[in-house]
């Protein structure tokens, strides 16, 4: 990450260990896991594994998820970001995939929106040529909602991890 970005609302930065108590009430939850495979994390040495992953990505692909930090109350209230895949998802070898995800209490208040814009512009500043992807689990309105907002489109449905999601393209840079 060349830059710390900022919005009005959220600091977005890289991840760092000491996120893992956020991190922990993140992936702890349920309700957020609902369309994650359902499995939650179930210590914060687990969660210090995939903060160690996600900083090894920046270091391999110079990419990675990134820390949401509410301004108002400098709060850990999610991710952001990038992930570097190669492993040919849905037919596609290479790619960027956008995702987030938000502690609940900070659901529904715009968040996602507002980091994948500003996820989406570094992207146009700052990354390669690769294409930008999305999924999501096809019950997940919400984040359906959200990656249409900000221009994607669904443009077939495919099995992950054997539960139907869609798949995404970015229709405009």
């Amino acid at each position: 990450m060349k830059e710390i970005i900022e919005t009005d609302r959220v600091i977005i930065r890289p991840i760092e260990e000491g996120d893992v108590e956020g991190m922990y009430i993140l992936d702890s939850d349920s309700r957020v896991q609902e369309f994650l495979g359902k499995k939650t994390v179930q210590s914060k040495e687990e969660v210090l594994s995939v903060i160690r992953f996600i900083r090894q990505q920046y270091e391999d692909y110079g990419i990675g998820r990134w820390a949401v930090i509410e301004k108002e109350t400098n709060s850990f209230i999610g991710w952001t970001g990038f992930k570097y895949i190669n492993n040919g998802t849905n037919g596609v070898e290479e790619y960027l995939d956008l995702g987030y995800r938000f502690i609940y209490d900070a659901w529904g208040k715009g968040y996602a929106t507002e980091t994948a814009k500003a996820c989406l512009a570094y992207a146009d500043k700052y990354l390669t040529d690769l294409p930008i992807h999305a999924i999501s689990e096809v019950g997940n309105d919400g984040s359906k909602h959200v990656l249409e907002k900000v221009g994607f489109e669904v443009v077939n449905t495919f099995l992950y991890d054997d539960v139907p999601h869609f798949w995404y393209i970015r229709l405009e840079k």
